[in-house]
C-alpha cells in the first residue's frame, strides 16, 4: 500500500495495572528514585557554571550518583536516562518562553512517575479479552486492564507499534500510558459546518444551534448550578460525607506539631480516591462529548479564556477587602471542576484529527452582547442561566450561554479569530531575551 495520503500519528492510552503488595512497593522505591534523581540534577544545574552545563557532564554525574547511591540504583537506567533528558528538554522549553524554569519537585506536591523510553523493553502480551500482560523493568510481568486494542505481535510493524510507555500514580493507584504510534490515512477535508460553543457553569458546552451538551445525569442545587459531586453516585456521596466528618474529628484531635496519625492518612486516601473516581467519570464524559463534536462540526469556535485570572479570589486586602467573597469562592469552584481548559485541549487535537479545525476568538463581552440586536444593554444578564435583553426595540430572551454561543459564532464570521487552525498556540519570548533564571 502506497503512503500517499498517510501519516504517522502519536497517541496515548492508559490502562489500570493490578500489581500485588510487593511489586507495588518497587513501584514507589522507583518513582521516589526518579523524583529524587530531578532534584539532584536541579542542584547540580544551579551548582555547576555556565560551561559545564552539558548533557554529557549531567549523563557522567548520574552515572556516578547511581555508583554510589543504592536508593538510586533502584531506578532502571533507561528511565534515569530519562529524567536526564526531560530535565534538559524543560529547560529548553523555558528559553523558548513556554513554560517557567523548571524547578524543585516536593515529595507531596509532585505526581510520583517512571517513564519507560522503549517500547521494546515492555513485551506487551494479550492475555484474555480483559487483561494484558507487560514486562516493567526491575518489577517483573505485571498484568493490565485492556480496554483498547493495542499493535503488538502480528498486528506490529515499523509504522504500528508502541514507541513507549510511563508509569503514573493517582488515588486510584498505578497506571500505565502507552505511547503508541499509528499509520493513517489523512483526514479529508470536513464539511464545514460551523459552531460556536460557550464553556459555562449552568450549561457546560452551549452550542450556538441549540445542540447544547449537558452531564444529564448531573442533579441541580437551588441556584442552578451543578453539584459539586455530581459524578458520585448516591451511596459514594453518602460514604464522602462520612469521610470527611471522619477526617475533621481526627484532625481535631491533632495537638499543632504533633505528627498525623496513619488512620486520618488513610482516611484522606479514601476521600482522594472517591474524588478521583469522579474526575475519571467526567474525562470520559469530556472524551466523549468532544470526539462527537469533532467528528460533527468542521468548525468550532471558542473563546479565548484565561482561566487563571477568572479563578482569583475576591477576598481584596485589608484596607480593601472585597465583597460577595462566598459566592465568588464557589464560582471559583464550578469554573476548576468544569476544566474547561482540558475540553479545549482535547477539541484541539480531536478537530485535527478528524479534518475539522479549532477557532478562538476575543473572549469580552460575549456573554453580555444580545445575539439577536447586537447591542450591550445594563442588565441584560440577570442570571448565570437567563439572558433578558434590555433593549426597549429588542427584548430578545433566552438561555445566557447559547446568547454567549451565537455571539461566539459571529465574532469568527466576522473576522475576529485569533488562532486560525487546529493546534496550541504559543506565545514566545523573543529568542534573544532569556529568562532571568538563565542569564
Amino acid at each position: 500500500m502506497s503512503e500517499l495520503g498517510w501519516e504517522k500519528r502519536q497517541f496515548g492510552h492508559r490502562a489500570r495495572l493490578a500489581l500485588s503488595a510487593a511489586e507495588h512497593l518497587l513501584m514507589d522505591e522507583q518513582a521516589h528514585a526518579a523524583r529524587t534523581m530531578w532534584n539532584c540534577l536541579h542542584a547540580w544545574w544551579q551548582m555547576m557554571p555556565k560551561d559545564k552545563r552539558t548533557l554529557a557532564n549531567a549523563d557522567a554525574a548520574i552515572r556516578q550518583a547511581r555508583k554510589e547511591i543504592d536508593f538510586l540504583a533502584v531506578l532502571p537506567a533507561q528511565a534515569a536516562q530519562a529524567v536526564l533528558k526531560t530535565y534538559f528538554q524543560a529547560w529548553k522549553n523555558c528559553w523558548d518562553g513556554r513554560v517557567d524554569a523548571p524547578n524543585f519537585k516536593g515529595r507531596l506536591r509532585s505526581v510520583m512517575s517512571v517513564d519507560i523510553p522503549q517500547g521494546r523493553d515492555l513485551q506487551i502480551k494479550r492475555v484474555h479479552r480483559r487483561w494484558g500482560m507487560a514486562n516493567i523493568p526491575k518489577v517483573g510481568r505485571v498484568r493490565f486492564r485492556w480496554t483498547k486494542d493495542l499493535p503488538v505481535g502480528k498486528h506490529a510493524d515499523n509504522n504500528n507499534r508502541i514507541t513507549g510507555a510511563r508509569l503514573v500514580k493517582d488515588a486510584l493507584g498505578w497506571h500505565i500510558a502507552f505511547r503508541v504510534q499509528l499509520l493513517e490515512a489523512k483526514p479529508e477535508p470536513h464539511q464545514f459546518t460551523e459552531v460556536g460553543i460557550d464553556a459555562g457553569v449552568n450549561l457546560p458546552l452551549a452550542l450556538s444551534d441549540g445542540n447544547h451538551q449537558d452531564h444529564g445525569r448531573a442533579p441541580r442545587l437551588p441556584d442552578g448550578s451543578a453539584d459539586r459531586d455530581k459524578w458520585l453516585n448516591t451511596q459514594e456521596k453518602s460514604k464522602l460525607l462520612r469521610l470527611e466528618r471522619l477526617a475533621a474529628q481526627r484532625k481535631a484531635h491533632c495537638k499543632p506539631g504533633e505528627r498525623t496519625s496513619r488512620r486520618l492518612h488513610h482516611t484522606y486516601d479514601q476521600i482522594r480516591g472517591l474524588r478521583a473516581k469522579a474526575t475519571r467519570r467526567h474525562q470520559d464524559w469530556q472524551h466523549k462529548t468532544t470526539t462527537a463534536l469533532a467528528q460533527r462540526y468542521g468548525v468550532m469556535v471558542v473563546e479565548a479564556l484565561t482561566i487563571t485570572n477568572m479563578v482569583k479570589s475576591a477576598r481584596g486586602t485589608i484596607a480593601e477587602p472585597g465583597s460577595s467573597v462566598a459566592q465568588k469562592a464557589g464560582l471559583n469552584r464550578a469554573i476548576s471542576q468544569e476544566a474547561w481548559g482540558r475540553t479545549v485541549t482535547m477539541l484541539t487535537y480531536k478537530a485535527g484529527r478528524y479534518g475539522g479545525t479549532l477557532h478562538k476568538v476575543p473572549a469580552p463581552n460575549t456573554s453580555r452582547r444580545c445575539s439577536a440586536c447586537g447591542f450591550i444593554t445594563p442588565g441584560s444578564r440577570e442570571d448565570q442561566a437567563t439572558f433578558v435583553c434590555k433593549n426597549p426595540d429588542c427584548g430578545w430572551s433566552g438561555n445566557a450561554d447559547h446568547n454567549a454561543a451565537q455571539n461566539i459564532l459571529h465574532l469568527y464570521r466576522t473576522g475576529h479569530a485569533l488562532i486560525p487552525a487546529a493546534g496550541r498556540a504559543v506565545v514566545r519570548r523573543d529568542k534573544r531575551v532569556k529568562p532571568a533564571t538563565a542569564r
